[in-house]
């Protein structure tokens, strides 16, 4: 007679049990780690190999299996699937490791015209260069199994992700010097409330930037407005007309959040000048006015000192963004919203039409200015 099978004591702390529940609902884990999960949190429940199997429809053996898998090995480690023996490797580890570091250059190394290896540009290449190397195993090398080797080392030839390159030696140095403007617009503010009136004018800071290459379209038929039933977006030509581009001088400012702006064909040292009239013009003459702006040329040039020179004394201070430092201006911000709220999908019949629709959005967004804050903290700034 076969003895009695005695209950296993199954121990699950909780976040073992929470990260089965987890595995036990999810819809993206395998069907087999699924089923076990349900498996160790039922026997927790009901610690009886015959109920569990008959509840969840399995065989009582099954159950005794992974519990006593979970007991020996620990409930995340009883999920998977022992290791099976199979056969060995086709493909050798020298052969994979040199076809890896093979992807890591680029294909116009050996001769071929293309910048970077496709998968199946690199699978022929093993296949007729390997051998050669000492690895026979490459003869018949699938793409599939490029793309295999490659994923398991996480490698991604084909593609290229852009970065930049800090290329100002006094990169810190600068980038503190804007956030120390940031820091004294919060005081700037801070005060005005302190004091329930608004913010001095003894000084105005700025942020400025240029948004080059708005380009005026028009479309060559009316659009479809949405219809019920039919297609529920607006529906456009493909085709379209082009009449140039337009560039937005603009300047944000930090405490009040009123933007200032001009629309030009071109955004070179005279139409900075004019910029920096429309600002001397908006504020009294005895404000301070801090810029903080990049280094484009016409931000350096000749002409656009030697106007701030005949300027009176204080009445402009530039601060400037390091190289590849834009993201420090606030403006851009603003920018980004410009972009997505009006110009996106914009159509217009003329330059001039274009031109008078981002005054337009200027003047709508000044009628509820919005003060835009930098939230990067200036201690952590190294």
């Amino acid at each position: 007679m076969a003895a009695w099978r005695r209950a296993i004591e199954l121990s699950l702390g909780d976040e073992d049990t929470a990260k089965l529940r987890s595995i036990a609902q999810a819809r993206t884990e395998p069907a087999s780690r699924v089923e076990r999960a349900r498996i160790l949190l039922a026997y927790r429940s009901d610690p009886s190999f015959f109920a569990v199997g008959r509840d969840l429809g399995l065989h009582h053996q099954t159950v005794q299996r992974c519990v006593e898998r979970a007991v020996a090995e620990g409930p995340m480690a009883a999920l998977d699937d022992r290791p099976r023996p199979g056969r060995e490797p086709r493909i050798t580890l020298e052969a994979k490791t040199w076809l890896v570091s093979l992807a890591c250059r680029k294909a116009k190394e050996f001769g071929y015209p293309h910048e970077l290896w496709t998968t199946r540009l690199l699978a022929r290449h093993a296949r007729e260069r390997g051998p050669a190397e000492g690895h026979l195993c490459l003869a018949n090398l699938a793409q599939g199994t490029v793309c295999k080797i490659l994923d398991q080392e996480e490698i991604k030839p084909h593609k290229v992700r852009y970065y930049l390159e800090r290329r100002d030696p006094d990169f810190a140095e600068k980038m503190a010097e804007v956030l120390c403007v940031y820091r004294q617009v919060k005081v700037l503010k801070a005060a005005s409330i302190a004091a329930k009136e608004q913010p001095s004018d003894a000084v105005a800071v700025v942020s400025y930037d240029e948004k080059p290459g708005i380009q005026a379209i028009a479309t060559t038929a009316p659009d479809l407005p949405p219809e019920p039933g039919v297609h529920p977006t607006f529906a456009r030509e493909h085709e379209y007309k082009r009449y140039g581009t337009v560039s937005l001088l603009a300047g944000i400012d930090l405490v009040t959040g009123k933007v200032h702006a001009l629309v030009r064909d071109r955004h070179r040292s005279r139409e900075f000048i004019e910029f920096l009239e429309l600002l001397d013009a908006a504020y009294p003459p005895h404000t301070a006015i801090k810029v903080i702006l990049d280094n484009h040329s016409a931000h350096l040039s000749k002409e656009t000192k030697a106007w701030v020179a005949r300027q009176p004394e204080h009445r402009f201070e530039f601060t400037f963004t390091p190289k590849h430092g834009s993201w420090l201006n606030l403006i851009e911000g603003f920018f980004s919203k410009l972009a997505r709220s009006v110009l996106r999908h914009i159509r217009v019949a003329s330059k001039k039409e274009l031109e008078d629709r981002i005054m337009a959005a200027m003047d709508y967004f000044n009628q509820e200015p919005v003060v835009h804050t930098w939230t990067y903290k200036l201690d952590r700034a190294a």
